[in-house]
């Protein structure tokens, strides 16, 4: 319980000097301040613009009064002056811009441009080529144009100047807003900090410090190996959602360490299963040779009975096979593996159990791809495959093999024409001793699997919209570590 309030008392104490002098108000302030910051910053931009707006007026003013005095002198004396005014000009229009952020503001500085260019081109265009050849006639006239351009473009700085000046109001009045508002909220917090900061801590000490001290308790009491303790759970807030997790969590836990001396019992009975399997074999060979050769000698109802004797024997041979391959690892190291020659292969070899010519299945193998890995043991993976997919499709049924290479590994797909997977199939597909056949050991496609996620690929099964099942083999270009 010391600790407990000890907690409490650090929570207290924190919650109130944080909540009530740092916190909220802190924040607060800040934020005013950052605004007001932002307000100035504006307001100081506008003052630029104003200024330059100002300055550029000045500008097209001083580059008016040159080409006056082209006019008034008759000659092209000022044209060095008219030019550095004019590059003034441009560059000014410019620094205008940058000031220029809404729409109508922009248009006015676009107006200025094409006003500056125009000026450009009356002056030296017309009204210089006029002076120089005395014609006053073009020299008045195109003088007038000038100075209707010199007005649109002083009646557009005077825009912007305004604009800019009303902008900077509205921003005065802004910051001014905005410093009302933190003195005001400053005044609050100094007031009413103190008691936010009683009724906060008051807070944490009923809702945070003593469901922290009965979590601490049952967890300690899961540290000791109990695990049928149980949190209180009829909290509605955090407290309570964590209970119910650690709640969960320790029923999980209790599961998972059933579940785990259960698979230890299974795996002792696993490696018991390979090693029964394994003495098994021998005595099965021996079996299975005797019956042959006294079913070559026998005739008649005993030849029938070795016949069964025969088949039963071969039967559990194949059940101890595919137990020792489940528990068999592979141990040699991977070599190139062409995949299109290794399907031919092993198609050739289902063709000479005369399978596919009693069913009258056409397989049909396709694309090419080449990985690393055991090829015998590849072998035997897509030889069950096409086995498997030659009995589902039945007689005239169509079995497609299709190889699909690729730098980072390769595919193999094994299609059929058959009926396809039943839900309840595809979720035990892969389970040892799972079958759909009457002959079949379930153990095939369990192998299958162990091999195929032994070389470091993925197998998967999908039944087909249009009927027919595919089997699809995932293998990397290099299996990870020894294959």
């Amino acid at each position: 319980m010391r600790t407990t309030f000890g907690t409490a008392k650090r929570l207290f104490i924190a919650f109130t000097l944080l909540v009530s002098t740092f916190a909220v108000a802190s924040y607060l302030t800040l934020a005013h301040v950052r605004q007001i910051h932002d307000g100035l910053l504006q307001m100081k931009d506008h003052e630029e613009g104003v200024r330059v707006a100002l300055e550029l007026a000045s500008a097209v003013r001083d580059q008016y009064a040159h080409q006056a005095h082209t006019i008034i002198l008759g000659n092209d004396s000022h044209l060095p002056l008219y030019t550095d005014a004019e590059r003034h000009v441009t560059t000014l229009t410019a620094r205008v811009r940058k000031h220029a952020l809404r729409a109508d503001e922009r248009a006015w500085v676009a107006d200025i441009e094409r006003a500056t260019g125009d000026l450009d081109r009356i002056f030296r265009g017309q009204i210089v080529p006029a002076v120089l050849r005395h014609d006053v006639a073009d020299v008045q006239s195109e003088h007038g144009r000038a100075q209707a351009v010199v007005t649109l473009i002083q009646d557009r700085a005077d825009r912007l100047v305004d604009r800019f000046e009303a902008s900077i109001g509205d921003f005065q009045r802004e910051v001014a807003a905005l410093q009302t508002s933190a003195y005001r909220w400053t005044v609050f917090f100094v007031l009413f900090a103190p008691l936010l900061a009683v009724v906060v801590g008051a807070y944490v000490l009923r809702s945070v410090a003593r469901p922290v001290a009965r979590l601490q308790a049952g967890a300690a009491r899961l540290a000791r190996g109990d695990l049928d303790t149980r949190f209180d759970t009829d909290a509605p807030d955090e407290f309570g959602a964590l209970a119910r997790q650690f709640n969960a969590m320790t029923v999980a836990l209790k599961d998972h360490q059933e579940k785990l001396v259960q698979s230890e019992k299974l795996a002792g009975i696993g490696r018991l299963a390979a090693g029964v399997a394994h003495e098994i074999n021998n005595p099965l060979a021996v079996i299975l040779g005797y019956a042959r050769l006294l079913r070559r000698k026998a005739d008649g109802a005993a030849a029938e009975d070795l016949k069964v004797i025969e088949d039963e024997t071969l039967r559990a041979k194949l059940i101890v096979d595919g137990l020792l391959d489940l528990s068999r690892p592979l141990a040699s190291e991977p070599e190139p593996v062409d995949l299109r020659a290794l399907c031919d292969d092993a198609i050739a070899r289902l063709r000479e159990t005369r399978l596919l010519e009693e069913l009258g299945v056409r397989v049909i193998v396709t694309g090419a791809g080449e990985v690393q890995g055991h090829p015998q043991k590849l072998r035997q993976v897509v030889l069950n495959l096409v086995k498997n997919a030659a009995e589902a499709a039945g007689e005239a049924g169509r079995v497609e093999v299709r190889v699909e290479g690729a730098p980072d590994g390769a595919r193999v797909v094994v299609r059929d024409t058959g009926p396809g997977l039943s839900r309840d199939a595809r979720a035990k597909l892969f389970e040892p001793f799972f079958t759909t056949k009457d002959t079949g050991t379930g153990l095939g496609l369990a192998v299958s699997k162990g091999i195929v996620h032994a070389h470091g690929g993925e197998i998967d099964a999908e039944s087909l919209a249009d009927g027919g099942a595919e089997f699809t083999i995932r293998l990397p270009a290099v299996p990870p570590g020894r294959v």
